[in-house]
């Protein structure tokens, strides 16, 4: 499978870039720092702004299926906007390629616990919440959306630098009802 992955030399996005190796897909890098991922054999590096429609849809045409890890940075005093505003190029850049399957990763802060959103809970890290509640909006906006097959996965919030990376092995689901 040819797979478009928008972020790939991110956090997320390097996990997620190791798996679809791993499992044998050719896989075309879309970053902002192509210094920051080494040649592999499956792997096409491509440098690129996120927020030019014209050229994302260049990109990925040619893909099976985009995934975006966009991330507009933790230290980017303007990370809401900035997220909203790339996010929103992404899925028009894909949506113009005609490639259907659109797969989103997002943050925990769109997750319910006691039937409230972690970002809106007051124990949710100041530092992060600009960006989790620009993820939470995207899924909302996104939610109206028809015209791909998208999914948007809300990782764990153990999921962070620092964490062992090491598998569990399982996953919950929840199905929103869309």
């Amino acid at each position: 499978m040819k797979v478009a992955l928008i972020g790939a030399s991110g956090f997320v996005g390097k996990a997620v870039l190791n798996e679809l190796l791993q499992k044998g897909h050719q896989v075309t890098a879309i970053v902002r720092n192509v210094e920051n991922l080494a040649s592999k054999n499956g792997l096409n590096i491509v440098k690129a702004d996120a927020t030019d429609i014209g050229v994302l849809t260049t990109l990925v045409k040619d893909s099976d299926a985009v995934i975006s890890a966009f991330n507009a940075g933790w230290g980017n005093p303007g990370i809401y906007k900035d997220f909203l505003i790339g996010s929103k190029a992404i899925q028009e850049g894909v949506k113009r390629s005609g490639v259907k399957r659109f797969m989103v990763i997002g943050g925990a802060g769109s997750l319910f616990i006691d039937g409230k959103q972690l970002v809106d809970s007051p124990e949710f890290p100041a530092e992060y919440k600009d960006g989790a509640m620009a993820a939470r909006d995207y899924l909302n906006y996104l939610k109206s959306k028809t015209e791909l097959d998208w999914v948007f996965l809300s990782p764990a919030i153990e999921m962070h630098p620092g964490t062992s990376g090491i598998r569990k092995g399982s996953y919950r689901y929840r199905h929103s009802g869309i």
